[in-house]
């Protein structure tokens, strides 16, 4: 179990795809992403693995729930900045946590 003050410390923001494109450097299929996270945070860049239910056109415009206090992580060639949310369906592929409603971008998970 986690205290209240150990989830307040994850810093869950509300962002809006920008771009989407096919990462064919990444090991396991994915794509790069470019995401608003609103005026405090800016765009930033991710790379996720939403091939299956996703195609990159499928994606610009859709509101996601990001991390934005992990460290950068060099994948390949790529710095993903933040890490998009999502569980995995029952087959294992990634499906993303998004919003009932639109909410401002780099609102922050409460």
């Amino acid at each position: 179990m986690i205290t209240w003050a150990d989830f307040e410390r994850i810093d869950i923001r509300v962002g809006t795809i920008v771009e989407a494109r096919e990462f064919p450097a990444a090991r396991r299929p994915a794509y790069q992403l470019l995401i608003d996270l609103g005026p405090e945070i800016g765009l930033k860049k991710s790379s996720a693995q939403l091939t299956h239910h996703y195609q990159p056109t499928d994606l610009p415009g859709r509101q996601v729930l990001c991390v934005v206090n992990f460290p950068p992580k060099q994948i390949g060639p790529f710095l993903s900045e933040v890490l998009v949310t999502g569980a995995p369906d029952v087959n294992g592929h990634i499906v993303l946590a998004t919003l009932a409603a639109p909410l401002p971008n780099g609102s922050r998970l409460a």
